[in-house]
């Protein structure tokens, strides 16, 4: 038997989104949990093992270490804003269970093993990159010395082993659908722009694409594409559907999900007899012809990096899209009627007063029906945070306020945080609150019979929107009475 496994994606601030499969891990303007997905996969293998999924089923830290009691050996995903409390939280977890073995895994443990090692005292070893077959190894009882891909102490030294080849045989894992039936509430997941409840998955691995400021492909998956059979993903969703009748939604959480055409072709001809509806992300560079044969096959709605309206700023993120090909892109997704979730950063390398204005204007022009608005955050491991601290850029390596809510930490020249925060706040604004964007969410919840949510979302919203314009006022403030020191002196 191998070691008795918990999967843990952490207990943190409240509200808090985690790691486990969230690409912008923070407390949100609205509660919304994605699924830990890549702790799914390693769960699936081990007989015994369960995967505890704290912050949407509201588990406290408390709960957790008793939980973890009754545990062999503990897997924590781990993140960049969780890092300080997830480390606390393995040493109280070792201190109840001493016998338990810790291995952390995620973003921050691959881009600095060295410091993990060095500042977690409970960490037994860490997982760098794919961390599936490495865990699995280990609770199988494989030394330490002969498994890929991981970092560990020895008398002392730091010990990094080979890296692992990427996983390539992705149907010979097994199905995180499975997992959730066995671990999870699904009831407990929301994410304001999908049906609830939903169920979260992947069909590929990896993206090819350069884009600077993403955490994912850089840390963790690469910019290796490798992609499940389709019918091994129309397999899954047909057992999903019916082992999960509440269901109202399937998303595919891919990195790039439809970035091969004859790939995504066939497998929506095999999702088609399904009768399932579906979302996922999707690139500006999809062409009409896929986004139909997706639409017919059920998709509902896409989530769609934008970034940015300024030609340059795409330039400068290595993007590999343009302002007027996004434009063609939402003509077409709004033709076909597939609804649209853009994204939209504001702080990213060249970005200015004018640029900002810029992408605001551009995202009323594209008129999605949902959009997320977010501060420009370098994480280590990525090549917007090698360009921010060379050009000296950051202000506040924490990244967040204290409550797990991201606040601008890069400042460029002419450039001030508390504008860029108090622009998060006008695009918002300036977005939703034009008559035509505003009936529209308004109607939509009256349809979907969901106006509770919608005032609770709202609410929520309108109260972190609050904290955040405080902040402002009082980094303003502070800069004033600096300004006046200075001046007296």
């Amino acid at each position: 038997m191998p070691l008795k496994t918990l999967f843990l994606n952490p207990p943190s601030f409240e509200n808090f989104d985690g790691g486990a499969s969230s690409r912008w891990p923070a407390t949100r303007e609205i509660e919304s949990y994605w699924y830990p997905v890549w702790l799914a996969y390693p769960a699936g293998m081990l007989e015994g093992s369960r995967l505890l999924d704290a912050p949407p089923h509201h588990v406290s830290a408390e709960e957790t270490i008793r939980i973890a009691k009754d545990y062999e050996f503990l897997v924590l995903f781990t993140s960049t804003v969780g890092w300080e409390g997830d480390q606390r939280l393995a040493e109280a977890i070792k201190a109840a269970n001493p016998s338990i073995r810790v291995a952390f895994v995620g973003p921050p443990v691959t881009t600095d093993p060295e410091r993990a090692l060095n500042e977690c005292s409970a960490l037994d070893f860490i997982c760098r990159r794919e961390f599936d077959y490495s865990v699995v190894e280990f609770a199988q009882g494989k030394p330490l010395s002969e498994i890929l891909g991981i970092s560990y102490k020895k008398d002392g030294k730091i010990i990094h082993n080979p890296d692992r080849p990427q996983v390539e045989n992705l149907d010979a894992m097994p199905w995180a659908t499975k997992i959730y039936k066995r671990d999870m509430d699904v009831t407990k997941y929301n994410v304001p722009f999908l049906l609830h409840p939903y169920i979260a998955l992947y069909s590929t691995r990896g993206c090819p694409a350069q884009c600077t400021f993403c955490l994912w492909p850089q840390t963790l998956s690469g910019h290796a594409w490798r992609k499940r059979s389709t019918d091994d993903v129309a397999a899954e969703l047909k057992w999903a559907k019916e082992n999960f009748p509440e269901v109202k939604e399937f998303f595919f959480d891919d990195d790039t999900f439809n970035i091969q055409k004859q790939r995504t072709i066939e497998l929506c001809e095999k999702l088609k007899p399904l009768n399932l509806t579906w979302s996922c992300t999707s690139r500006v560079t999809t062409d009409r012809e896929t986004l139909k044969a997706m639409k017919d096959a059920g998709c509902r709605l896409l989530i769609v990096g934008f970034e940015s309206g300024d030609p340059q700023i795409l330039k400068n993120i290595k993007k590999g899209a343009t302002v007027e090909r996004a434009r063609a892109f939402a003509k077409d997704c709004n033709d076909l009627g597939l609804v649209i979730h853009g994204d939209f950063i504001l702080g990213l390398p060249g970005e200015t007063k004018e640029s900002i204005r810029n992408t605001i204007n551009f995202a009323k022009t594209l008129d999605c029906e949902t959009i997320q608005v977010s501060i420009a955050h370098a994480y280590p491991g990525t090549e917007f945070y090698e360009f921010a601290k060379a050009g000296g850029f950051i202000t506040n390596e924490k990244m967040e306020d204290g409550g797990g809510h991201q606040m601008a930490h890069i400042e460029y020249p002419g450039l001030p945080v508390d504008y860029v925060m108090e622009m998060v706040h006008r695009f918002y604004d300036e977005y939703y609150f034009r008559p035509k964007a505003a009936f529209r969410v308004v109607w939509k919840a009256i349809v979907n019979r969901d106006v509770p949510r919608l005032y609770v979302e709202a609410k929520a919203f309108l109260k972190l929107r609050s904290q955040r314009n405080k902040q402002v006022k009082e980094a303003r403030r502070s800069k004033a009475d600096a300004q006046a020191v200075s001046a007296g002196a």
